[in-house]
């Protein structure tokens, strides 16, 4: 046959694009018609979803033109001045307060620049509104004017006033109406795509959960195998939910033996207590292990003796600013179990911002971490002298400058700590010098007396300073500082504008009240009388605890006697039910002295809760400050009459720091705008990324490295969440939540946007 037509033969025609190929070359062949047909396939897709986001964009601008040629328009309307657009668009006045405020003019209106003339309205005031002189401020209803037509104020009232240069006007506002809640508004999203730099959003997710988890780079690879392969059609996957999951999992268990559930009977004296024991019978356990091949040839049954040879054997506001408050933290502890690896975290939170965004430790706006700074390692060749000490505290305060470097010329800040971070930035010598408070000069020997002394200042601090350092002698440099308690080194806080470090450090309810003067002084005082009665006392103590009805957020103890609680918050909860679980054990029968001092924990309790109040008025302060002066006298009368007995000093920084307790909430606000408790509370998450996510060795950078994904993975999970809700408002009804008709779904041009002008601060 010629060769010519045994070619011809051979030929066969594709059933996919009608070409002839060789016999032998068809199978290559259909697999490239397969992928140029799903290439195609995958353009036509492409091109679909372009269009449909170029026309979804389209109509996106064109309501935005369209609402924002209308608010120009209202604008010129209204011919209002830009402080009166500020004040209405951000909703400051009305919609913060959730209610319809009656609302007085601005004292000083800025000139319309819309209009050359007044017209014949706004010269004349008309029969209703008095003559007022171009500067002279609109009188509020029935102060200068009564008879004017203007509402009358009822009881409890409550009236906004805003800073004068803000010239925001006041309102009045029913105090059944009164509301601070914010309405939450729609808005379309800032970003179509908030998943990029991610390819697509299925990537972004799965690297999400591989980062919630904090999976390792093993068991991420793991992961993105197992989805490949089940994208690629190789395997099947069929599980369906967490509950088919845990089934399987148990299912698979059989083939080991179970734990076991045994109920433990043991006499004590006259009763039977009973006991739950877990456990897996021994023999059934080692013989599971003796039939796995992959163990047994590892078993030695002759007994051995290896030894190996070794060789040899941590303001005021100035005018026309804005305040931008910033609250730092810092506090060291420790990353490891037995405190071997230390971390001393710096946590920023933004004061500006509503308390429960700010207190808040996941979510956007709230805790962050924003500095690591060093722990210098004790050199016992230097330990507790003079200049080591100074050495360690200058390490800290130019380490600290760095984080304060960006602000330090417009900042106003407010610091949050435990009284040893207190100490060092203040630079006062501490619990041993003469004057141990960081706030004012109040005498080592008479911080248990609630009395008034002088405040500190950074101003007097600097002039203390540079007094000392123009002394000719190390002697006398020392004698001048010690004479205030101050150390040789420069507090980087005086280079910040408008800050007194000493005006700026915030009374800490954890430290001071919960765990320092409650955990460490008045329970503490309680045990030692309980335990001075005996066995029986205790016990009855136990008991009434035990008896104590429970109640929602309250701890409830079975025994605290034996129990050391570190909690701050398990302490409070003790503070609350000593009085009543010890009324009928610390008796006067016994001795007046406990009578006594169950009379000062109550009056301690009486001032901890005006501390904690989330809402304080001048009557509350008032109040607070006389459970205060009360507990005091209450105070000195039994630390006079215990002494002999106890023989215990009452002279302790704390004791001292309640007396600033409320002149800090009149200066910042109530005591859970500076509170420690959600900072104490990042702690534990630091320590998981620790142990979970470094190699144990320079962890700082590792630490901060993760903490920066997860908040990238927070920011984008929110965004993620806003595209969804806006992209839900074509497909279901935006008051029912239900489906629309396919038919209409996406057709209605009539959008509404809510628009702002000008700048929308948060106050909280």
């Amino acid at each position: 046959m010629p060769k010519s037509k045994q070619r011809a033969s051979d030929l066969v025609t594709c059933d996919r694009c009608g070409v002839n190929v060789r016999a032998r070359g068809l199978g290559s062949h259909l697999r490239s018609c397969a992928k140029k047909e799903r290439e195609q396939q995958e353009d036509e897709e492409f091109v679909s979803i372009v269009q449909k986001a170029e026309k979804k964009e389209l109509r996106r601008q064109r309501r935005k033109i369209r609402n924002n040629l209308q608010c120009l328009e209202d604008a010129q309307s209204s011919a209002v001045n830009a402080t009166a657009i500020w004040a209405a668009d951000s909703d400051v006045v009305s919609v913060m307060q959730g209610s319809s405020p009656r609302q007085y003019p601005p004292a000083d209106p800025l000139p319309d620049f819309h209009q050359t003339d007044p017209g014949p309205n706004e010269l004349d005031p008309g029969p209703n509104k008095p003559d007022l002189g171009p500067n002279e401020p609109y009188p509020g209803p029935n102060e200068s004017n009564p008879g004017l037509n203007q509402p009358a104020h009822e009881l409890d009232d409550i009236k906004v006033e805003h800073h004068p240069h803000s010239q925001i006007p006041s309102t009045v506002h029913r105090f059944s109406e009164f509301s601070r809640s914010c309405p939450t508004e729609d808005y379309v999203p800032r970003n179509d795509s908030p998943w990029e730099p991610f390819r697509t959003r299925l990537d972004f997710e799965v690297a999400e959960i591989a980062l919630e988890a904090a999976m390792t780079k093993d068991q991420t690879n793991r992961l993105l195998n197992l989805i490949h392969r089940s994208a690629s059609g190789n395997d099947t996957f069929t599980l369906q939910n967490h509950d088919e999951v845990r089934s399987l999992w148990d299912l698979a268990s059989q083939r080991y033996t179970k734990f076991q559930n045994d109920t433990v009977s043991v006499p004590l004296g006259n009763e039977v207590r009973e006991f739950d024991m877990h456990y897996c019978p021994l023999w059934d356990w080692v013989l599971d292990l003796l039939r796995d091949k992959r163990l047994a040839p590892h078993f030695v049954f002759d007994a051995q003796r290896l030894s190996k040879f070794n060789g040899e054997r941590f303001s005021q506001l100035p005018p026309d600013a804005k305040p931008l408050a910033f609250i730092l933290y810092a506090d060291k502890s420790k990353l490891s179990s037995f405190g071997s690896q230390k971390g001393y975290p710096i946590i920023a939170r933004i004061a500006n911002l509503p308390v429960h965004i700010r207190n808040s430790n996941t979510a956007l706006g709230g805790g962050r971490v924003v500095g690591w700074l060093p722990i210098i390692v004790e050199d016992q060749e230097h330990a507790k002298k003079k200049n080591y000490v100074d050495f360690k505290n200058a390490v800290w305060h130019t380490s600290f400058y760095q984080l304060l470097a960006s602000v330090a010329k417009h900042s106003n800040t407010g610091y949050c700590a435990d009284y040893e971070e207190q100490c060092v930035m203040a630079l006062i010598r501490g619990l041993k010098g003469k004057f141990p408070c960081p706030v004012c000069l109040v005498p080592q020997d008479e911080q248990s007396i609630l009395r008034t002394h002088e405040l500190r200042t950074s101003h007097q601090s600097e002039d203390i300073l540079r007094t000392a350092r123009s002394k000719l002698s190390e002697k006398e440099k020392e004698g001048h500082l010690k004479a205030f308690s101050l150390r040789n080194v420069e507090n980087v806080f005086s280079r910040i504008l408008h800050v007194d470090v000493h005006r700026a450090l915030s009374f800490d309810r954890l430290h001071t009240n919960e765990e320092g003067l409650w955990g460490d002084h008045l329970w503490k005082e309680v045990k030692f009388w309980i335990l001075d009665l005996g066995r029986e006392a205790a016990v009855k103590l136990n008991k009434n605890f035990d008896e104590l009805p429970r109640w929602p957020n309250l701890t409830h103890f079975s025994s605290v006697i034996a129990v050391d609680f570190t909690d701050g918050s398990v302490l409070g909860d003790l503070s609350k039910m000593i009085v009543f679980a010890a009324q009928d054990i610390l008796t006067s029968s016994h001795c007046k002295l406990v009578q006594l001092l169950l009379r000062c924990i109550h009056y301690y309790i009486e001032f901890d809760i005006y501390v904690s109040l989330e809402v304080h008025t001048e009557d509350t302060i008032a109040a607070g400050r006389l459970a205060l002066q009360k507990f005091s006298e209450m105070m000195d009368e039994y630390i006079a009459q215990s002494h002999p007995e106890t023989n215990k000093n009452w002279n302790f920084p704390k004791k001292h720091l309640v007396s600033h307790a409320f002149d800090d909430i009149l200066a910042k606000g109530v005591t859970r705008n500076y509170s420690t408790k959600p900072n104490e509370k990042m702690h534990g998450s630091l320590r998981k990324i620790y142990l979970q996510r470094t190699n144990f060795k320079n962890v700082a950078s590792q630490i901060l490295h993760y903490d920066e994904w997860l908040l990238t993975s927070t920011s984008m999970c929110t965004e993620l969440d806003e595209l969804d809700k806006y992209n839900q408002r074509d497909t279901c009804d935006p008051e029912t939540n239900e489906a629309l008709d396919d038919s209409n779904a996406g057709t209605s041009e009539s959008t509404t946007i809510h628009a702002h002008l000008g700048p929308s601060p948060t106050f909280g």
